[in-house]
C-alpha cells in the first residue's frame, strides 16, 4: 500500500472559537509546529479543524490538539514553546495529561511569568524535590535541572518552608585554589555561579535579589569553603556536581541539617576533573541509590527544553562522537 493510500482525513470540532484561535497560534504558528512534528496537514475552518495524515500520526495530532485546547480552556496561555514541549511529551507518552504537568505551578515570577514543568521528567523531578530531603538531578545541559532547582528553592523560601537559600558550585576551573584570583571571596567565585544568578534574576526582581543577598537570605558558598558547617532550615543547591571529588561530595552531603532540602545537579558526560573516574557524583550514584529520603532523577537529551536548535546540536555532537 502506498503512503498516498494510507493518508486519512478527520475533522474535529471545538465549541469555543476564540480558544480555537489561541490553539491555532499567531499566523498559524502552533499548527505549523504540529504539522512538522507529526507529519500531518492541518486546516482551520471556523471552529473546525481538519487533520490529514497517516492513521497513527492523525491520532497523535488529535490527542495533542485536545490536550492543548483543554489547557487553554483552563486559562493557561499557550506559546509556541509549549506546543513544542506538548508534542514531545505526547510522542513519548500519548496517555499523558498535559494539565497535570503544565498547571503544576512552581512559581510566578516578578514579571508574572509562570514557571511549571515542561515535560514528564521535569514533573517527576519537581515532585521528588517536594517529597525527598535530597534529590539528584542528572543529565545533559538544557534539561532544566538547575533552573527548576532554583525555582523550587525560591518557592520554598517564599512559603517559609526554609529560611535561606545556599548556592554551591565547585570552582574546578580555578582548581578550587581561589587565592590567586583578584578580589574578595564573592568576586572570586562569582563567575562560577553565574548560571545560578541568571536563574534568580529571571524569577525575582534585581533589587529583591540584591536585598536577599545583603541580608544573607541567599548565600553563595564555594564548595571548598563549606567544611565544618551545618546547614539548618536551608534549601541548598550543589550545581555542576560532576566536578566534585569523592571527599567533597561526602563533605557536602554531611553538611545538611534539620529542616533542610538539598538538590544536587550534574552531567556525568561533562566531568572536568583530572581523573574523571574520581567524580563524587559518579560514586554517589553508585552507593546512595535506594536510600530512603534520597531520590535520583535522570534526564536524557529528549528532555532538553532550550531552543530546538540545542537538541539538533546535541544530536550532531553525539553523532560525531560515535563515528
Amino acid at each position: 500500500m502506498s503512503n498516498r493510500e494510507q493518508v486519512q482525513t478527520k475533522e474535529i470540532i471545538f465549541e469555543d472559537y476564540p480558544m480555537v484561535r489561541a490553539l491555532y497560534g499567531e499566523r498559524g504558528s502552533h499548527f505549523k509546529i504540529l504539522e512538522d512534528t507529526f507529519k500531518v496537514k492541518l486546516v482551520l475552518k471556523g471552529n473546525h479543524i481538519i487533520i490529514s495524515g497517516e492513521p497513527e500520526d492523525l491520532e497523535l495530532t488529535e490527542r495533542t490538539l485536545e490536550e492543548l485546547y483543554s489547557l487553554i480552556k483552563s486559562g493557561y496561555s499557550v506559546y509556541p514553546s509549549d506546543v513544542e514541549y506538548a508534542s514531545r511529551i505526547l510522542l513519548e507518552n500519548p496517555r499523558a495529561n498535559l494539565k497535570d504537568i503544565f498547571l503544576d505551578t512552581i512559581l510566578i515570577t516578578s514579571g508574572r511569568k509562570i514557571i511549571s514543568p515542561k515535560g514528564i521528567t521535569q514533573k517527576r523531578y519537581v515532585e521528588a524535590i517536594r517529597k525527598s530531603e535530597i534529590v539528584f538531578g542528572i543529565g545533559p545541559a538544557g534539561t532544566g535541572k538547575t533552573y527548576l532547582a532554583v525555582a523550587m528553592a525560591v518557592s520554598f523560601l517564599m512559603r517559609g518552608d526554609v529560611n535561606r537559600i545556599i548556592l554551591v558550585r565547585p570552582a574546578v576551573e580555578a582548581g578550587e585554589k581561589l587565592g590567586f584570583l583578584p578580589g574578595d571571596l564573592v568576586e572570586k567565585v562569582n563567575p562560577y555561579l553565574r548560571p545560578l544568578y541568571d536563574a534568580l534574576y529571571d524569577m525575582l526582581s534585581f533589587d529583591r535579589v540584591v536585598k536577599l543577598f545583603q541580608k544573607g537570605v541567599i548565600e553563595i558558598a564555594p564548595l571548598a569553603f563549606m567544611r565544618g558547617r551545618t546547614l539548618n532550615e536551608a534549601f541548598i543547591i550543589l550545581d555542576e556536581a560532576q566536578n566534585t571529588t569523592t571527599e567533597q561530595m561526602k563533605m557536602f552531603l554531611t553538611r545538611i541539617g534539620q529542616g533542610s532540602r538539598a538538590v544536587i545537579t550534574g552531567d556525568v558526560t561533562q566531568i572536568d576533573l583530572p581523573d574523571p573516574k574520581k567524580s563524587g557524583l559518579l560514586e554517589a550514584m553508585e552507593i546512595l541509590e535506594g536510600i530512603e529520603g534520597i531520590t535520583f532523577v535522570y534526564f536524557t537529551k529528549g528532555d532538553v527544553v532550550r531552543h530546538p536548535i540545542v537538541q539538533k546540536i546535541i544530536d550532531a555532537y553525539e553523532k560525531k562522537e560515535r563515528s
